[in-house]
């Protein structure tokens, strides 16, 4: 699967995955899928429903929580989370694993109260540029408090 990363014991994140790889997933002990990309996104990309039906197929979970990274709203992060938590560990795909990374240091920052700083720090260490974490989280904590 193009680009996979352990982040930690309860995720994994990867690029754009195809039905083929579902059954691998599920052979290498995760419990669910998270599909943080909108459907659609670029051609020839297999449309959530068919990766749903087919993780069905290998009993793993799945959620649909597409997002785009400008977008991410307080409510996807709570949904990631609570996917993450409930069906772990989860192997999470979006185009690249940026979003799914981005979407797990939301939940870190927003609902765990870490710092941003060692987060985006962790992710350049692990290949992703996270350097917008602080300015979404800023932008996520000033609508909470509108």
């Amino acid at each position: 699967m193009p680009g996979t990363t352990k982040v930690n014991d309860q995720l994994t994140v990867s690029g754009q995955i195809s039905l083929a790889d579902v059954a691998e997933i599920a052979k290498q002990g995760f419990a669910s899928i998270i599909n943080n990309r909108p459907d659609g996104e670029e051609p020839g990309q297999p449309d959530h429903e068919a990766i749903a039906a087919e993780a069905k197929k290998h009993g793993l979970k799945y959620h649909f929580i597409p997002v785009v990274t400008g977008g991410i709203t307080r409510n996807d992060v709570v949904q990631f989370q609570k996917a993450m938590l409930r069906d772990g560990p989860a192997f999470a795909h979006c185009r690249s694993g940026t979003r799914c990374y981005v979407l797990w240091g939301l939940s870190r920052a927003l609902l765990d109260g870490e710092s941003a700083l060692p987060l985006v720090a962790d992710a350049a260490r692990k290949g992703y540029d996270l350097r917008a974490l602080p300015a979404l989280i800023e932008k996520l904590e000033a609508e909470k408090n509108a």
